[in-house]
Formats: structure tokens, C-alpha cells, sequence
């Protein structure tokens, strides 16, 4: 059992009042508050080791290029891969996503050639496929989810075909919480000859990975959902396939040799870490990562789970209240839309309480689509959130509906 007043004390921001009420900070799968552990490591590095990794041969840099190498074997521990190199710091997902977009498309897409995307994804791991396919000539195909939010893998032997290069699909959606199952998906990707990346944004912080286990191909996550810093991140890519993949950007720190006749590129992972690396962030995600294994992922988990069937159990008491995806082995976000309250004024009242959600599309307009919505209320739980919390929740959306509707 955690011991969740003890956790909270960690948390600075969460002991602020909003509007003269108590915090009540349901927004954690946009961004998570940050531990006093990762905010000490920021000003630690900054006032006492701040200097430039890998170029210098002073004494900072030195000592903080062993500590952001140190950040990279904390990442790898923590995700399960094979190996250090396996492991490329980036400025959150997207830009992860991007990269093997951008790398991977050119490399391995052509006319012809079709890439399956899932119906709940993230804009994030959507655009930046239907960019490259536009630019090679790939057919997009969509794997749909149903009205409870499964996502229907029995579909997949329909949309995959020997000219399907790439699956790209979320380990647990940020709108709907559903957990796909992985291990169906990887399977018929493979057997197919595709490759899979998993978005793992909101799956690495309600549960974590092992990717090695998984046997995903591409694994991407932002460290700023996993409380630490923003502008933080990281693509895992199985080491054969980074090693044929050609430089996304060009830059400093990614090269061995620059001659106007031709330049030769730095081993993996530095390949692909192009420019100035976000080091104090690295280091303050392995921080957080430490931090989190400490108080055990497995726990965090059983909270969390317990804790948003509570809040769910409660929320569907109201009358007139959708709760949309109701798998059961789903994380801690749940989503719904009160009869006839706008999820925006939704979001107003609840705020005017201290209560912090997030209203909207939530970077997932297919989802909205799908169910015919422009927009929803969705409250996310962390580790740090409360069953009193939840009570306030249900109580706001009440008060909100009587005000209303």
C-alpha cells in the first residue's frame, strides 16, 4: 500500500490553493507535477555542474557528461532494452515520433507500401505518418476501437498485408485510458514483416514497459508526463534497425568527421542527438525514474487503478453523465460529457473550485469523431491523488450539471 499523504509531501505544488481552495490537480496525463527530488536535481545542476557535455575536457563537463551517460543507463534499466545505445534522448514524443517518420519513412516506405495507424492515437502519432505518406506514396489504414474503446486487433489480419512496413498504435490511450493488447498487435505486425512503435506516453506512467519483453520495435515516451522536466524525452529503437537508419538532423555532436567532400556520423546513440542535449533535463528524468522505482511501478499502478474505478463508480451515478471507454484494464483517465453541459463550461466551473481538468479534443479529434462529440471533460489521476479528491470531482460535476443544465 503506498502511504499517498507521504507521497503528496513530495509534491510542493500540491500544497498551493487555487481560488482560496485546496489544489485539486486532475491533469496529470497533459503534464504531472514534479517531485521535490527532480526540482532539487534541476537547481543542483545548474548551481554546481552546469557545463556542456561530451565536447569539453574540463572538470564540469566531464562530470556532467558521466552524469547524462548515467541518465541514459537509468532510462534503459527502467524500459528493459538490450543496451545504452538503443536508447536516444529527444525533446519529448513527438519529436521522437517524428524522427522515425522522417528516418524510418524514407529508409523503408515506398509507393505501394501501407502503414497502420490506430483510430485512438494521439495527433502526435498521426500526422507525422500521414506527412511521410504523403511524400512516399503510402496508403494510411486505420485499426478502429469500438464504443467501449477496445481497440479491435481481431481486425488487423484484414488491414495487414506483405506490403505493410509499419503499425503505429498507443499503449494506452490519453483520451479513453484503454491499454490495447500489445502483444496481439506485435505478433501480427511481425508476422507480416511490419514494424511496430508504440506510443508509450501515457502506458510508461501507469505501469511501465519492458520493451524487450513487449518486443515492440520503436518505443517512444515525453519525460514531462513522468514527472520530470519538460522539453524531456526519449526514442528507444532496436539497435539493428537505429544502425540502418541515416541522421534525421544534422548538427553538432552527431558527426565524427565534417569535410566539405563528406561527413561521417558519430556512433549510436549520438546519431541522432543532433545539437546541445537538454542534459539537465536527462538527468532529471533519471532522476524521476529512480524516484518512481523506489516507491515501485507495480504499486503505483494497483493505486492508481483502484483509485479511478472509485471516482468512475461515483461519476456514473450522476444523471445523464458518459463515461466514454469502459475496458477493464484501462489506466487512470477517464473522459465523459454530462447531458446538455458544454465540456467547456464544464472545465470553468470546475476550476472556479480548484479543481484542475482538461476540457476539449485533447489532441485526438478521430476519438471525438468517432463518438460524435466536439469535445470532452477528462479528469486524470496520478499517485498523488486522493479518494477526497475524487469526492471533490463528483461533487463539482454535480454542482456544475444543477448550475447548468
Amino acid at each position: 500500500m503506498l502511504d499517498v499523504e507521504k507521497i503528496r509531501e513530495d509534491f510542493p505544488i500540491l500544497s498551493r490553493p487555487v481560488y482560496g481552495r485546496p489544489l485539486v490537480y486532475l491533469d496529470s496525463a497533459a503534464t504531472a507535477q514534479k517531485p521535490r527530488r527532480v526540482i532539487d536535481c534541476e537547481r543542483r545542476l545548474y548551481e554546481e555542474v552546469n557545463a556542456n557535455v561530451h565536447r569539453g575536457v574540463h572538470y564540469l563537463s566531464g562530470q556532467m557528461t558521466e552524469l547524462f551517460e548515467e541518465a541514459r543507463e537509468r532510462v534503459r534499466s527502467f524500459i528493459g532494452a538490450a543496451s545504452r545505445e538503443e536508447i536516444v534522448f529527444t525533446s519529448g514524443a513527438t519529436a521522437a515520433v517524428n524522427a522515425v517518420a522522417y528516418s524510418y519513412g524514407e529508409l523503408a516506405f515506398g509507393p505501394g507500401d501501407n502503414i497502420v495507424v490506430s483510430e485512438m492515437e494521439h495527433h502526435s502519432n498521426i500526422v507525422p505518418w500521414q506527412l511521410v505518406c504523403g511524400r512516399r506514396g503510402v496508403e494510411m489504414r486505420v485499426l478502429p476501437f469500438d464504443d467501449t474503446g477496445r481497440l479491435m486487433v481481431e481486425r488487423l489480419p484484414e488491414l495487414l498485408d506483405g506490403r505493410t512496413k509499419l503499425v503505429a498504435v498507443t499503449q494506452a490511450s490519453n483520451v479513453l485510458g484503454t491499454m490495447p493488447q500489445l502483444d496481439e498487435v506485435v505478433s501480427a505486425a511481425h508476422a507480416v514483416g511490419a514494424v511496430v512503435l508504440v506510443d508509450g506516453c501515457q502506458g510508461i506512467v501507469h505501469g511501465g514497459v519492458d520493451v524487450g519483453a513487449l518486443g515492440c520495435d520503436f518505443y517512444v515516451f515525453s519525460g514531462h508526463k513522468l514527472y520530470a522536466p519538460t522539453g524531456t524525452g526519449v526514442l528507444y529503437g532496436r539497435r539493428e534497425l537505429l544502425e540502418r537508419m541515416p541522421p534525421f538532423m544534422g548538427g553538432g555532436d552527431m558527426v565524427r568527421k565534417v569535410r566539405f567532400a563528406g561527413t561521417t556520423f558519430a556512433d549510436l546513440p549520438l546519431k541522432f542527438e543532433a545539437g546541445t542535449a537538454n542534459y539537465v533535463g536527462a538527468v532529471c528524468l533519471g532522476e524521476a525514474m529512480e524516484y518512481l522505482r523506489e516507491i515501485g511501478m507495480d504499486g503505483i499502478a494497483e493505486y492508481e487503478h483502484r483509485l479511478a474505478e472509485y471516482a468512475a463508480d461515483r461519476l456514473s451515478a450522476v444523471e445523464g453523465l458518459r463515461i466514454y471507454g469502459t475496458t477493464p484494464d484501462k489506466c487512470s483517465i477517464l473522459s465523459f460529457n454530462a447531458e446538455g453541459v458544454h465540456a467547456y463550461d464544464m472545465g470553468m466551473i470546475l476550476d472556479k473550485l480548484g479543481i484542475a481538468v482538461r476540457t476539449g479534443a485533447h489532441c485526438a479529434d478521430p476519438v471525438m469523431e468517432h463518438y460524435g462529440v466536439k469535445g470532452m471533460v477528462r479528469a486524470s489521476f496520478a499517485f498523488y491523488n486522493t479518494e477526497r479528491e475524487a469526492d471533490a470531482l463528483v461533487a463539482g460535476v454535480e454542482r456544475a450539471v444543477r448550475m447548468l443544465r
